[in-house]
């Protein structure tokens, strides 16, 4: 019996290795499917096909032969499918993603390296695939076009994880190779990629949120699989900040956060809000300077030294209602990553973050949606596909509807006021096909109010950007990306003595970057890429509004740079314990005309009277140049399984620069561009870190020091006037930094009380120090930074009483920030005066607050109209008068000094949220 096999496969192998004789054939093809393309190739020729249709799927060509030889054209049709072929004896027999081989494996019957199985001689590369075959029935997966001559080497398989449901990207999903060492995680399109030998596989895709999933595969080339994981119901609401599985402890990052968007909805918030930023301050290291204060903090910045980045797109102020809320939509937003401390060599620009947020993959299966109904604001996004699993779109509004809140804050002259706002986000993606990717959003936010009767202020962000995505082959991929941001604030006054004026700003950037990805070996990852960023200020603008006004028109010179790029890095795992990310970005920065500069005599400090001279430039003339080079460096050394150690180095510029006289950043702050007389800003932050995972992955502990230095800080001497200012660089100081700390975090993601611990201690001091006394602050001597609170203490807690009952509690705890308050008094002219003391030498009270919440779930039946979620909470339940800022004033010749705050009573709220 054996002979007579080996004899029928000897007389088969012989007819298929029967030399063909090519023929030529002339064919056009005009967006054909590739199917329809086959049939209308055998209907010119003498040969016949045989395949199957479900092998393709509908995508066509559109291409021209002139004479060419079959297996070109064969070839052209097959191009970018798993499709193999082979032509013999007049017949063209297509194989899915197996090759047929026409010459057996030398050690095909080498008794040493062969198996019995059924009775019948196995290689014994396939022993593998048999054994796993036999002891598990599941399905296996085929992916890749067989290549003879690179059969046993490695591909790269990439594919996106979706919900089940609702067909969504699902963002932080581990996929590893069982038994092996390869893993991945997937973006916030859902996508992952990773290196896989050939042959037989187990990939498994596992998170806490979605369990595993397991599927067999069989790979003869670089391809696509992707799963679809169905979400865990019970486990809804139990965890708030994720991160994947072990990254914590495997990454070679060091101080990144990021923000499970998905779990934030039982954090109690002020006015029933789900808050992604607001949620991201109760991080060890990042802060604001106060309630209803706009801007963050991270690790001793200032509010500009963040660089935050919506879908690629710069966005300049990403708050509402005097900081309250953030003005970004939380049902759009698919993931939130904040880099304090090791920041990607791609980002550049600013000195202490980057928060990387990107919007939500639409659904591509079925319309869904989702929203909430609150006290003062309401909130839709709908998510629909245009063509199924090809093309969507997702659309996000938010808008006021009550001015009441504006009535519980205690401070009368705000009572009066009235305020709304209103945000609206579209994000667009089309899958072209398995290697092309197009996504675009575009985004608009506007804010109004008036705190006095006669002014009316107006601040708008403006935001689009489209990016494509590209993959050339089983290690090469990038992206395209092109991104415009606006940000512009107006203030109408209409008030007495015929003052009444429009008063205008705005910034402009546009911005274009390539990025690439390089898979070099499983060693060493590599991304580079390209960035150029215009700037186009406009400083101010003031016109006289109405006939009556005496107001003079007057503007100041408009601000253009350009700031550029290049960048590399590379994830270079040296063992199986030390893993080292090193990036180099070299940034260079030109300031443009046309404009006027100041030349200032060096020996006198700056001021009208020491100008020695004025350039005039013209349309695009260089006026400055400024750039170097900037270090990414982090590693990671497992001490052992579950605990590392991680140490990082970064080194930045920030060539623009935020001008603010107030203790905090206000909506109607201006931005100010390098130029000849101001220099870039520029820091060095060194970090080191020890993390752990303990109680099967239930808890993670970490502790992160920092030291970071900076050089030309921005500050502005007493009374500095900076709206319309011709001679900025006059009331302008740039000197000194430095922020150093320790920050704490535990977690506890599983059970029934699950939630965090966060706790810091970090100090900013600043440094103003010149050859002139004028220009000197504190006799030269370091002194606090306006956003100096050494101890910040954040506890967020969960509690699940049951499936669909939770409660929640939000303690925050902040030391006061530093304040200038007056320590002597004298008469002059009659009238009383203040002596201050130094700069900031003093603190306000010290800042603590509870909230309390309670959840809701709807129940969990499959079939129904919309999934609920009722959140009952109140903010400041303690009623704790945490002052916003203590100010002093002279009143009929008297010093009194005033307390403000923004809620010194509890806030109840209840927010109902839907889901369809």
């Amino acid at each position: 019996m054996r002979k007579l096999r080996l004899a029928s496969l000897l007389f088969l192998y012989s007819q298929l290795i029967v030399c063909q004789t090519s023929i030529r054939v002339s064919i056009d093809f005009d967006n054909v499917n590739r199917v329809d393309a086959l049939l209308k190739l055998e209907n010119l020729i003498d040969y016949d096909f045989y395949f199957e249709r479900d092998w393709f799927n509908d995508s066509t060509i559109s291409k021209s032969f002139n004479n060419a030889e079959i297996e070109t054209i064969v070839e052209a049709v097959l191009e970018d499918t798993s499709i193999n072929y082979l032509i013999f004896d007049g017949r063209i027999i297509l194989t899915k993603n197996n090759a047929i081989t026409t010459k057996l494996p030398d050690n095909f019957f080498d008794t040493e390296s062969e198996t019995i199985k059924d009775g019948v001689k196995v290689p014994i590369l396939q022993k593998q695939f048999i054994n796993n075959r036999a002891s598990n029935s599941k399905e296996v997966f085929a992916i890749g076009k067989e290549n003879r001559k690179n059969s046993n080497g490695k591909f790269l398989v990439s594919g996106y994880i979706k919900d089940l449901k609702t067909g969504k990207p699902i963002e932080n999903i581990t996929v590893f190779l069982k038994d092996k060492s390869a893993n991945s995680t997937t973006n916030s399109l859902g996508f992952y990629s990773l290196e896989v030998p050939s042959g037989f596989n187990i990939l498994e895709a596992s998170s806490l949120s979605y369990g595993k999933s397991e599927k067999q595969i069989v790979v003869y080339g670089a391809g696509t699989f992707s799963f679809f994981l169905e979400e865990q119901v019970e486990q809804l609401g139990e965890v708030l900040i994720e991160s994947n599985r072990d990254d914590n402890i495997k990454k070679a990052e060091v101080g990144v956060t990021r923000i499970d968007v998905q779990g934030i909805k039982n954090i109690p918030l002020v006015l029933g809000e789900r808050d992604v930023l607001k949620v991201a301050t109760t991080m060890p290291g990042i802060k604001t300077a106060g309630e209803g204060a706009l801007g963050y903090n991270v690790r001793g910045g200032k509010a500009d030294q963040n660089l935050i980045l919506f879908d690629n797109a710069v966005m300049y102020n990403p708050s509402h209602f005097f900081g309250v809320f953030s003005a970004i939509n939380p049902f759009a937003t698919g993931s939130v990553n904040i880099y304090k401390g090791s920041i990607p060599a791609e980002f550049g620009g600013r000195l202490s973050s980057v928060i990387d947020i990107s919007t939500k993959e639409a659904n591509m299966e079925k319309f869904s949606g989702e929203g909430n109904i609150g006290p003062i604001t309401g909130n839709l996004m709908i998510e629909t596909p245009i063509v199924k699993d090809k093309i969507s779109i997702l659309a996000g509004v938010r808008a006021t509807y009550s001015d009441w809140v504006l009535k519980a804050i205690s401070e009368e002259s705000i009572k009066n006021s009235k305020a709304s706002f209103y945000d609206a986000v579209v994000k667009y993606n089309h899958k072209i096909n398995d290697k092309n990717d197009l996504q675009a959003t575009a985004y608009y936010s506007n804010d109004k109010f008036s705190i006095t009767s006669d002014s009316v202020y107006n601040y708008s962000n403006r935001l689009a950007s489209i990016k494509w995505s590209h993959i050339f082959d089983d290690k090469n991929r990038a992206s395209i990306q092109l991104a415009t941001s606006q940000y512009k604030f107006n203030i109408i006054y209409d008030g007495i003595f015929n003052r009444n004026f429009d008063f205008g700003y705005n910034i402009n950037e546009t911005q274009f970057k390539i990025i690439a990805k390089y898979l070099y070996s499983k060693e060493h990852k590599f991304s580079y890429g390209l960035s150029s960023k215009l700037y186009a200020i406009q400083p101010g603008d003031i016109k006289p509004l109405g006939g009556e006004s005496v107001v003079e028109s007057k503007s100041v010179d408009r601000e253009r740079g350009l700031e550029s790029a290049i960048f590399i890095s590379d994830l270079f795992e040296v063992n199986k314990k030390l893993l080292i990310d090193i990036g180099f970005r070299y940034s260079f920065y030109a300031a443009l005309g046309e404009g006027t500069q100041n030349v200032y005599d060096p020996t006198q400090p700056k001021s009208l009277e020491s100008i020695v001279e004025t350039k005039t430039y013209g349309k695009n003339e260089v006026i400055k140049t400024y750039g170097g080079p900037e270090i990414r460096f982090s590693a990671r050394y497992f001490l052992s399984p579950n605990v590392s150690i991680k140490g990082g180095y970064n080194n930045t510029i920030q060539y623009s620069h935020l001008l603010s006289t107030n203790t905090t950043a206000s909506p109607v702050d201006s931005w100010k561009l390098s130029d000849l007389n101001i220099e870039p800003q520029r820091a060095e932050q060194y970090s080191l870190g020890i993390y752990k995972n303990f109680e099967d992955d239930s808890h993670e502990l970490s502790i992160e020091g920092y030291y970071k230095k900076m050089n030309n800080l921005l500050d502005f001497k007493v009374g500095a006037e900076l709206l319309l200012n011709q001679n900025i660089e006059t009331e302008l100081l740039q000197g000194q930094g430095k922020a150093y700390g320790v920050e704490m975090l535990l977690k506890k993601k599983k059970g029934r009380l699950n939630g965090w611990l966060g706790y810091s201690y970090s100090r900013t001091l600043v440094k103003l120090d010149s050859e002139f006394l004028t220009n000197q602050v504190n006799s030269g001597d370091y002194f606090s930074a306006n956003q100096d609170r050494p101890h910040d203490v954040s506890v967020i807690s969960n509690y699940k009483l049951t499936k669909r009952y939770s409660l929640s509690l939000n303690f925050n705890y902040q030391s006061g920030r530093p304040i200038t308050y007056p320590v002597g008094k004298y008469v002059y002219n009659g009238n009383e005066q203040v002596l201050y003391s130094d700069r900031n030498k003093f603190r306000i009270p010290d800042y603590y607050r509870v909230d309390l919440g309670v959840n809701i779930e709807g129940n969990h039946k499959n079939v129904k109209l919309a999934h609920s979620f009722w959140n009952i909470s109140v903010y400041n339940v303690l009623g704790r008068n945490n002052p916003h800022s203590v100010f002093f004033v002279n009143e009929n010749g008297k010093i009194k000094g005033y307390k403000s705050s923004i809620f010194s009573v509890p806030i109840p709220t209840i927010t109902y949220n839907f889901k369809f």
